[in-house]
C-alpha cells in the first residue's frame, strides 16, 4: 500500500470529492473511472487525454498495470510512472479499479464490505476509507517529544 503521506492522502480525497461531484463517471472510460479520477488529480491531465493514452494499448487499468513497463514509451505507462513516482504502487491502482484491497475493506462494517467496483458511491466510500486509513497510519508515525514538568527552583 502507498506510504502514508499528506500528498497521497490529499490526492485520494480530492479524487473522491471530484468523483462525488461529477456527472461523468464511467467505469469503462479510462479517464473517468476509478483510477482515472485519481490519475487526473496526480497528473493534472484531463480525462480525455488519459483515455486517449490508454487506448494505444488493450485492456482496462488492471490489464495495463500488469503489462506496465516504465521504459516502454507508451503514453499510459508514462501516466502510471507518474503515479508511482507520486507514491502509489501498481497494487494500489489495481485494487482501486476493483475496490478490492482487503485492508481497506476491513475498515467497513461487515455488511458494507461488498462494494461494487462500478458504482460511484461505492468508489467514493472506498477512496475515503483508504485516505482515512493512510491518515491513521501517518498519525501513528508521528512521535511527539515528552513534556517534562518544569524544574521548580526554590530560594
Amino acid at each position: 500500500m502507498a506510504k502514508a503521506s499528506l500528498p497521497i492522502i490529499d490526492a485520494i480525497r480530492k479524487a473522491a470529492h471530484a468523483l462525488e461531484q461529477s456527472k461523468e463517471y464511467q467505469w469503462g472510460h479510462m479517464g473517468a473511472c476509478n483510477c482515472g479520477f485519481l490519475a487526473q488529480q496526480v497528473t493534472q491531465l484531463r480525462k480525455e487525454e488519459i483515455h486517449r493514452r490508454a487506448t494505444e494499448r488493450y485492456g482496462d487499468w488492471s490489464e495495463q498495470l500488469n503489462d506496465y513497463c516504465p521504459t516502454s514509451g507508451l503514453p499510459l505507462d508514462d501516466v502510471i510512472s507518474e503515479m508511482i513516482a507520486f507514491g502509489f504502487d501498481a497494487d494500489d491502482l489495481k485494487h482501486l479499479e476493483k475496490l478490492s484491497d482487503p485492508t481497506i475493506l476491513r475498515t467497513f462494517p461487515i455488511e458494507e464490505r461488498f462494494l461494487k467496483h462500478n458504482i460511484k458511491k461505492d468508489v467514493v466510500a472506498y477512496m475515503l476509507a483508504w485516505a482515512n486509513l493512510l491518515e491513521q497510519d501517518l498519525l501513528k508515525s508521528i512521535k511527539l517529544p515528552s513534556i517534562q514538568e518544569p524544574v521548580k527552583v526554590v530560594f
